[in-house]
């Protein structure tokens, strides 16, 4: 798993270099169009928050949903733990959203 994510990261960087390589031809200096490229690979990684907190929102609605179903009298109180929950894993995706468009926009 870690060598795919490591190759996953070496092509990025290799196709990063490529366009900025493309950039320096058109006029714009070659530093300057891979550090923009970079800043677009940070973004993205940033993002990767985004995939864990709906991962583990999706894990908290499925244990949910079990628990209504094992005693359906508690609806209400699951029903609130699970959006407080989620409400703070949530949290998490929009710092990375937020941090992802302050690399994008401010560079």
């Amino acid at each position: 798993m870690t060598s795919q994510i490591i190759e996953g990261i070496n092509k990025s960087v290799a196709s990063v270099g490529k366009v900025a390589a493309e950039k320096g031809q058109a006029g714009i200096s070659t530093g300057a169009g891979l550090a923009y490229g970079l800043v677009a690979v940070g973004a993205g990684l940033a993002m990767v928050g985004a995939a864990g907190a709906g991962a583990g929102q999706g894990i908290a609605a499925g244990r949910a949903a079990d628990a209504v179903g094992r005693n359906p009298e508690a609806e209400a109180k699951i029903r609130t733990m699970m959006i407080v929950g989620s409400a703070i894993a949530e949290s998490a995706a929009i710092y990375a959203l937020i941090v992802s468009i302050l690399l994008i926009f401010v560079y």
